[in-house]
């Protein structure tokens, strides 16, 4: 079969093509078949989270079968963030969690996560055993040999206070908006924000199965941005529709951006003494103005492939300490094993208030450059990768920006598109070596 897993799982329109309950059950299944010849010493235990949209409720229960049918026992919480069950997974010493969700996705699409032992996302080899397995159905428990499902009531609770545990300060006096998309967030980080000492205008925090992401949330900050001031607030925070991302807007409404955000973390850690080596881990799409604005304070830039997967391998391999996206993804390897947008705020309000800056002051520190993004479609991306003419034109591209511009030639994972992304002191420049760039890779043979 082809490849199931992608660099954050399983995703697809639920209940369509792929992504099917019979597909839930086979890979759940699978997946204890796996750990259950890895360690043979005791029964798998799998923890089981999802965030509300309507089709979670039907591979839930897909999942809940395939683990028992294997002979695993599942903890079900229900509704919790990804980075929840991450937690939920290390704490509970379980073998395995799955995760429901297809996160910043509409509504119809849905996704299974996976996580290892620690909360860990599984190895390589690991996830390939799994996926071999799902046509090749291992024995079927029978009896007491058939797995048990319990429920975890205090889930959320255990979540928040690791959360609260990781927050270097009350967040007294500070008045914040959280958008939690009438996502997984809807219930614990209203509650998990206020008890952390900050008054709390909670929007977009009624999900009824169908509204997640609807318009709302980390990739649709408009709503927000008004929120915030019509409330009086001192920022805003933005979840998606699993949580596991933070995106802010400053008290008059303005974007703050995971680059802008990592960087405010990145020098209240290196001031604490808490930022590994000095260094800052993001992908090759942050912005150019945030290795500048790193460079000035004295923090090194290690970047990696887009995807969280990447970054994490590179946070693993060097022992540091903070890493992310500018999407909003940030993971902090000292109290969390993936990105945790919980997390993420909680730190992000902390520096707010032990500075007495306000979002907006903190987040000067980097000076985005103007970017200018352009989609090529092409006949051969592998063959544009090869083309001495445009190497040739990043080249040329490359010595005209010199230090003060970027120019990056990304192929689609999944289309035959070439992505260029060119960076330049002014939004003129950047366009119109994005569009020469983009002229010569359409031209490529």
């Amino acid at each position: 079969m082809r490849r199931l897993f992608g660099t954050d799982g399983v995703r697809g329109l639920a209940n369509g093509e792929l992504l099917t309950p019979e597909l839930a059950l086979r890979l759940a299944a699978s997946a204890a078949h796996v750990l259950a010849e890895r360690d043979r010493s005791h029964r798998p235990v799998a923890v089981v989270g999802r965030d509300p949209r309507a089709s979670g409720e039907m591979l839930e229960a897909a999942v809940l079968a395939g683990l028992t049918s294997a002979g695993a026992d599942a903890v079900r919480v229900g509704v919790l963030p990804t980075p929840g069950i991450a937690h939920l997974v290390d704490v509970l010493g379980a073998d395995l969690g799955v995760m429901i969700s297809a996160s910043h996705n509409p509504m119809p699409d849905n996704g299974i996560k996976l996580f290892a032992a620690g909360g860990h996302k599984l190895p390589d080899a690991v996830e390939l055993a799994v996926e071999e397995g799902i046509d090749e159905p291992g024995p079927r428990a029978t009896g007491a040999d058939i797995g048990r499902v319990r429920e975890q009531p205090d889930a959320a609770e255990r979540y928040c206070a690791h959360l609260l545990a990781a927050t270097p300060a009350p967040l007294r006096g500070l008045r914040v908006v959280v958008d939690c998309a009438h996502g997984a967030a809807s219930g614990v980080a209203p509650s998990c924000y206020r008890r952390a000492g900050a008054e709390v205008v909670a929007v977009h925090a009624a999900p009824d199965g169908l509204n997640i992401n609807d318009g709302v949330g980390s990739t649709h900050l408009g709503p927000l941005s008004a929120a915030v001031r019509a409330h009086g607030a001192d920022l805003g925070i933005a979840h998606d529709g699993d949580a596991d991302r933070c995106l802010a807007v400053d008290a008059s409404g303005a974007e703050v951006d995971g680059d802008r955000i990592m960087a405010v973390l990145a020098v209240a850690m290196r001031e604490a003494g808490e930022l590994a080596g000095d260094t800052l881990v993001t992908t090759v799409m942050s912005n150019l103005g945030l290795h500048l604005a790193m460079r000035e304070a004295g923090i090194t830039v290690r970047t990696t492939q887009v995807g969280d997967r990447y970054v994490l391998e590179e946070l693993r391999a060097g022992g540091y300490s903070l890493g992310g996206e500018q999407s909003g993804h940030l993971v902090l390897p000292a109290y969390a094993t993936t990105g945790d947008g919980l997390l993420t705020a909680l730190r992000l309000m902390a520096r707010m208030v032990a500075t007495g800056a306000s979002l907006a002051e903190l987040a000067k520190i980097v000076t985005p450059l103007p970017q200018v993004l352009e989609n090529v479609q092409v006949v051969d991306k592998a063959a544009v990768a090869r083309s001495d003419a445009v190497r040739a034109a990043v080249a040329a591209a490359e010595v005209e920006l010199g230090d003060a511009g970027r120019v990056l030639l990304r192929p689609s994972g999944t289309e035959q598109l070439v992505r260029v992304m060119v960076e330049a002191p002014t939004a003129e420049q950047a366009r119109a070596t994005a569009v020469r760039l983009a002229e010569v890779v359409a031209a490529a043979p």
